[in-house]
């Protein structure tokens, strides 16, 4: 991150996850505890998390005084996405590696925008790199 930029957003699609493990609220909590915890982030107040009927998938929201983590899975589509936002520069979380180990990913892409970056006077542009793990 630069001076130029407000900060960095990190998109994470993990597909082929179990649904099994996307139903379970309490391992979610523990990814997104890991996600916090290894990049030494500051959890604001208590996370808030919440479970849809009927294929029991789950929604959690983490304010961060960097800005805010947050988790929506969909187990009939074996679909879990993230989105990790900091106004301060991080580094990257591994994020292909433990998706794969603790939902049992089959496929983890991750895009990384820098926000806030480009003349305000033009239209805003953002840079993504995209990184997928290997099949």
């Amino acid at each position: 991150m630069t001076s130029e930029t407000a900060g960095t957003e990190w998109i994470v699609d993990a597909y082929g996850c179990s649904a099994e493990r996307l139903c379970d609220e309490t391992l979610l909590r523990l990814v997104c505890r890991q996600v916090v915890d290894e990049l030494k982030l500051t959890v604001l107040g208590q996370a808030q998390w919440h479970r849809f009927p009927p294929q029991n998938g789950v929604t959690g929201l983490t304010m961060l005084s960097e800005s805010h983590l947050a988790c929506h899975t969909y187990p009939e589509l074996g679909l879990a996405t993230f989105n990790l936002y900091c106004c301060r520069d991080r580094e990257a979380w591994p994020w292909e590696a433990r998706l794969q180990e603790l939902l049992e990913a089959q496929r983890v892409t991750v895009r990384k925008v820098s926000r806030g970056a480009g003349d305000a006077r033009q239209e805003p542009t953002a840079r993504m790199v995209r990184q997928e793990a290997p099949r």
